[in-house]
């Protein structure tokens, strides 16, 4: 389908045997470009084929098609595109991914939207740093979230060198996740970051961001890219001395080939990150929860005050922390409330195409071939 010089090019932006498999399944593949989603705008898409970027714009039956899914196309994904006789470029189709990170937004009165952040990254680099932004409960969700996605999780502790106990805030989080992140503390100025990361920045992988606003992703993004461009990617700024909150954020997701061959997706701060209700929470990192879990008396024991309940014994033993179980239900139950929604609002998306008026695609060849 693709050939041998085609497919060694588009590895260097993230290629792998996992996508190629996708593609090979869909129809009509062969006509098209295979091409990967660097940026998304507005208005449109920026594109990259392995060696230059190209403005493009997405078919409208495409989008209406994901949208009915609660889905859309995002930084990370590989598309199938061709130019029309204006050689413009349109994108006909989307090629599933192998991994999605996703959240749920509520606009404070009824509507909730379900809002794709990435696809198709390896590792998750959970950034915070070691100052107020600090916290084990947040740093745990944001863990469990990633690992629900089946994607690889490290902790990135930063600003180390103006932590006077490094070592205890590692020791900390180690013991939160025994057998799920990796830790790994740095200062994200310092040129030593890379090295520190060297293990998951191999050629071919992909991965992402994700953090609070002013814990020095950006800072991080130019400390691994600025040997290829020689310049900062991202704009950064001075941190507030009152709460060690950055002014400066990265205001859009983009997708940045690194030096090592691997592709690095800065993202936006976000202080949540609710679930979207597609989630296990078996897959969360709270596999000593679900172990006792298994262990109580009753099947669908909410470990409150039944008899028999094994996670109960575990926090009167004292080997269950109770903010730990806290978290634990809290996250369960927003996946359970999540998924309630989600599939409300698939079935009323169902409704309303049935009910609707079918599109015609215009005839003329802006959209491109077909």
């Amino acid at each position: 389908m693709i050939d041998s010089t085609v497919l060694e090019r588009l590895r260097g932006i993230g290629l792998t045997p996992s996508v190629v498999q996708q593609l090979v399944a869909l129809q009509g593949a062969d006509d098209h470009t295979l091409l990967r989603v660097v940026e998304v705008q507005r208005e449109g898409l920026a594109l990259h084929d392995g060696t230059a970027e190209h403005a493009a714009r997405l078919l409208p039956a495409l989008r209406a098609r994901l949208a009915e899914q609660s889905d859309a196309v995002a930084v990370g994904d590989w598309v199938l595109a061709s130019r029309n006789t204006l050689s413009e470029w349109w994108v006909h189709d989307r090629v599933p991914p192998v991994s999605q990170l996703a959240r749920r937004l509520h606009d404070g009165r009824d509507k909730v939207t379900r809002v794709v952040i990435v696809s198709n990254v390896d590792t998750a680099l959970l950034v915070m740093s070691l100052d107020h932004d600090f916290s084990l409960r947040r740093l745990e969700r944001y863990v469990a979230l990633a690992q629900m996605a089946h994607v690889s999780a490290v902790v990135v502790l930063t600003k180390a060198d103006l932590c006077d106990d490094t070592a205890a805030r590692i020791a900390e989080v180690q013991a939160l996740f025994p057998a799920g992140a990796a830790v790994v503390a740095l200062n994200a100025l310092a040129a030593d970051a890379r090295q520190a990361l060297a293990p998951w920045l191999q050629p071919g992988q992909t991965l992402v961001l994700l953090g609070s606003s002013g814990t020095g992703k950006s800072t991080l993004t130019n400390t691994l890219t600025n040997t290829l461009t020689g310049s900062d990617v991202a704009i950064t700024g001075a941190t507030r001395s009152g709460d060690s909150r950055g002014r400066h954020t990265t205001t859009f997701r983009a997708l940045i080939p690194l030096p090592s061959g691997a592709c690095l997706i800065d993202t936006p701060g976000m202080r949540e990150l609710k679930p979207t209700g597609e989630e296990q929470v078996a897959d969360g990192g709270f596999a000593d929860i679900e172990t006792l879990t298994g262990e109580c008396r009753f099947r669908d024991c909410q470990h409150a005050r039944e008899p028999g309940c094994a996670v109960r014994a575990a926090l009167e033993a004292g080997t269950l922390d109770p903010a730990r179980l806290a978290n634990y239900l809290k996250l369960r139950d927003e996946v359970a409330g999540a998924a309630d929604k989600l599939a409300t609002r698939l079935v009323q998306n169902a409704t309303a195409k049935t009910g609707s008026k079918p599109r015609h695609k215009p005839s003329d060849d802006r959209y491109g071939k077909e």
